[in-house]
């Protein structure tokens, strides 16, 4: 290739990489609001094969709509009501046990009883050491409680802006698939079409199928826990409910907590947290060879090894949203090669 003219092509040059640094860091500075619409997209999708069942049975769209999200909230709110009296006498039976054992603290002596056996622990200088530098430090404690605060509030703006998004792309999720074909040339739109919708159709089935094993995880840990005495069974099903929806890990990650957390909540010498910890080994294994096979098996055919590569890809890149999404981004992939990539290979 001869360069007639090297002024113009390194000015075209500088230009093209000035643009690419511009676009890259507006999708960085966009990256919250993206993050937003990727799980109100994917939350849609996750109700599209609920309403393109009640459609399929004769129900108006809109009635389909209002029915699947209705029912939703409706089952919301049920889970919310349940754990409240739960969470709120837990707390309640904390406050009372955690006092005492402060004011016993308190009434004994401890640190002198220290200072007098361990005379080398200096107890007495490490508590006013504490103390003066609890002092110094109250301005800084201060500002990162409102920093949280803040956090709190910005994630309940979050969550309220995905579900306004959410509504917008379930009512007008066909509007939004005619819009995108009308882009193509007219001899590709009814394949694009087709390899659309069972794009479509196997993200939903995904999302289905994972609250399908977070409801069997949480309905089977709130009958377990509430059979051997744990603290609080509704609120640890919701835990293990959430966990069952993240991929791979999360059931682990929510067996875990609620085991450490039934240590930390009942008695010293109770057998809760064990039987607990031993349930959660025996359910993670049936639900990996028996309830998830049969739950996922017409969502998401891709093979184990890509499952574990796009989750972790995903986790790294977007965090939780990115682990959620990764694995049917991955089937999508997969059937567009199939579909299309292999075929016009065949045909050359």
């Amino acid at each position: 290739m001869r360069i007639e003219n090297p002024f113009r092509l390194g000015f075209i040059a500088t230009i093209g990489v000035l643009t690419a640094l511009v676009l890259g860091g507006m999708v960085a500075s966009l990256s919250t609001i993206l993050t937003y619409i990727g799980a109100a997209l994917f939350l849609a999708l996750g109700f599209e094969p609920i309403i393109a069942f009640l459609e399929r049975h004769r129900w108006p769209r809109w009635a389909a709509i209002i029915s699947s999200l209705g029912g939703a909230a409706i089952a919301l709110g049920l889970v919310v009501w349940a754990l409240i009296p739960s969470i709120a006498t837990q707390v309640e039976q904390l406050s009372v046990r955690y006092s005492s054992i402060v004011n016993d603290l308190a009434g004994s002596n401890v640190i002198e009883w220290v200072d007098e056996r361990f005379p080398d622990l200096q107890a007495q200088e490490f508590v006013t050491d504490a103390l003066e530098w609890l002092r110094n430090n109250l301005a800084t404690i201060g500002g990162g409680v409102l920093e949280v605060g803040f956090g709190i509030v910005n994630a309940f703006f979050g969550v309220l802006i995905v579900f306004i998004l959410m509504l917008y792309f379930v009512s007008s999720m066909n509007s939004i698939k005619r819009g995108f074909y009308q882009l193509l040339p007219a001899s590709k739109r009814a394949r694009t079409a087709e390899l659309t919708e069972q794009i479509t159709a196997s993200v939903g089935k995904f999302v289905l199928g994972q609250v399908a094993l977070g409801l069997a995880n949480g309905i089977l840990s709130f009958t377990f826990l509430s059979i051997i005495g744990a603290s609080m069974p509704a609120a640890f099903a919701l835990i293990a409910f959430l966990g069952s929806l993240i991929p791979l890990v999360g059931t682990l990650s929510a067996s875990v907590i609620i085991v450490l957390l039934q240590l930390a909540l009942m008695p010293v010498d109770s057998s809760v947290w064990w039987m607990a910890a031993l349930y959660y080994v025996i359910y993670m294994q049936v639900e990996a060879y028996v309830i998830s096979p049969r739950i996922m098996s017409s969502a998401v055919q891709v093979p184990g090894a890509i499952v574990v590569i796009a989750a972790l890809t995903g986790g790294t890149l977007l965090g939780l949203l990115g682990a959620l999404v990764a694995i049917p981004i991955a089937a999508a992939i997969l059937l567009i090669v199939k579909q299309v990539w292999i075929p016009s290979q065949n045909e050359r």
